[in-house]
């Protein structure tokens, strides 16, 4: 079984959320969580996603005394793959300088860098043309994460240029290469161990 989080942040393509959701759970043995941030639920119904949802409000539900786990440390023990997908300028600039100022930002900065993380990129075709945008996306590529690029398409605020998310089958092909590569790599460790 591999484990999938899957986070959304702010950014209108979280409308597609359920349908990543979906085609995740469609791939042999893998399991999916998902994280998302508070502006992210404008964009979708969680009854139509086919997974657990954990926002803000459950990070600090779930922590009464200092015994209690601590959610976005259990989620990251928990993935083996950490998909954001959309993510938003806003959050983009947050994970680039290190604030981790709610849920999805914890969990990736308290990730494992052993462990994938894919980000697709979503936002206004201005805000993606922004000088601080390349600089940003080349920093967490510089953490060893695996950007989805967006796309040139007509975004929903009516621009038409790139910003927008990659379609959500390259999403799910890529997520499924990492899986493999990762299936791959649990197999020559444990023969590794075996001829130990």
């Amino acid at each position: 079984m591999r484990r999938v989080l899957v986070a959304a942040s702010g950014s209108v393509a979280a409308l597609k959320l359920p349908v990543i959701v979906a085609a995740l759970q469609q791939l042999p043995g893998v399991e999916v969580k998902v994280v998302t941030t508070e502006h992210a639920k404008h964009f979708f119904d969680p009854a139509d996603v086919p997974a657990k949802i954990y926002s803000d409000a459950d990070e600090w539900e779930m922590w009464k005394q200092k015994t209690d786990p601590v959610l976005h440390i259990e989620l990251r023990r928990w993935a083996d793959l950490m998909l954001i997908a959309p993510l938003d300028a806003n959050t983009l600039g947050k994970i680039a300088s290190g604030i981790c100022d709610n849920l999805l930002t914890c969990v990736v900065r308290a990730w494992d860098l052993k462990r994938p993380l894919l980000f697709c990129p979503a936002m206004n075709t201005v805000m993606w043309e922004h000088p601080i945008t390349a600089v940003h996306i080349h920093t967490l590529k510089s953490f060893g994460y695996i950007e989805v690029p967006c796309i040139v398409k007509k975004l929903v605020c009516g621009d038409e240029g790139k910003g927008g998310m990659a379609e959500v089958s390259t999403i799910i092909e890529t997520v499924k290469d990492c899986l493999e590569q990762l299936h791959s790599l649990s197999l020559t460790e444990a023969q590794q161990q075996q001829q130990q």
